[in-house]
């Protein structure tokens, strides 16, 4: 779970606690500024970056909590031998209690990609949890409502779009949506220029068809089709014969997943293709922001 949807969890449940920012770092510091921690009497959410610094956080938020005080406090932090650390650099961390104004100004996190993500079985659902502990915006599209986890999708079943929706003892990450429909190559057409694009469904022919529609597009930052070489091959014969260019066809991923981790476990093959897209979305935020969508073919 992302720390904004916990901090929305233990506000709503009454649960009382301290967000402990990174408001300012100077010279080495294990995270940067903005980055935040919940601290209440018997959990902690979040890290702002571990070690005694983070332990002498936590105890002063709970001091805090204790003492009824609700801040904001401010404290500087030298990171050298006295705090038992060896950075060298200097944070300034603020203290404040977790209330409805503290959750209105949490700022966005910026994204670091926008996924579709065809396919609810068992490696989709494994990326899945991997995926709602990052920062990036989701639509998990698949036709069977039943292989979504329970509390995902809406009982109206196929046919209708269907947000998250919300049960007992369940909260929904907030950046991620559930979509069940009948035509779900049809959702291609949704998604926003420069998107990623994840293809694994339960039909060779249905990953066909969705590819066929992205490829179509052009406009993808990055698609990739879980398989084999074989399948790469026989999908790159069926689409060439359809129109799609070799060049586009060039910049589908297939197999998918970073060199070097092997398995066909669907945790393990999540790690990889997770790690694929976070690297891909890094080096497309080196680009030069005027080269645009055409960075993307690269």
């Amino acid at each position: 779970m992302r720390l904004p949807d916990a901090a929305r969890l233990w506000l709503s449940a009454g649960r009382p606690a301290v967000v402990v920012e990174v408001v300012e770092t100077q010279g080495s510091a294990p995270r940067e500024a903005g980055a935040r921690m919940l601290v209440a009497h018997d959990a902690v959410a979040g890290t702002i970056g571990g070690g005694h610094l983070e332990l002498q956080a936590i105890e002063l938020a709970r001091s805090m909590l204790a003492n009824g005080e609700c801040g904001p406090v401010m404290k500087r932090y030298a990171l050298g031998p006295a705090l038992g650390q060896c950075c060298g650099g200097v944070v300034i961390l603020g203290y404040s209690r977790l209330d409805a104004a503290a959750l209105a100004a949490w700022p966005p996190e910026p994204a670091l990609f926008t996924l579709q993500l065809y396919g609810a079985g068992h490696v989709g659902r494994a990326i899945v949890q991997l995926l709602e502990t990052l920062p990036c915006r989701v639509q998990w599209i698949d036709e069977r409502a039943q292989e979504f986890p329970e509390g995902w999708v809406s009982p109206s079943g196929p046919g209708r779009r269907a947000s998250v929706q919300g049960a007992a003892a369940f909260v929904s990450p907030s950046h991620i949506e559930a979509v069940c429909v009948d035509a779900v190559e049809a959702e291609v057409a949704e998604a926003p220029p420069g998107a990623f694009f994840l293809v694994l469904t339960h039909r060779h022919d249905l990953d066909l068809r969705i590819c066929e529609a992205i490829l179509r597009r052009g406009d993808f930052a990055y698609l990739g089709l879980i398989g084999s070489k074989t399948k790469r091959s026989r999908f790159e014969h069926q689409l060439l014969r359809r129109g799609i260019s070799s060049q586009t066809l060039a910049r589908m991923t297939c197999p998918i997943g970073i060199a070097g981790i092997e398995g066909k476990a669907p945790e393990i093959i999540a790690v990889a293709v997770v790690a694929q897209m976070v690297q891909r979305a890094c080096t497309l935020s080196r680009e030069p922001a005027d080269t645009g969508l055409a960075a993307a073919g690269r």
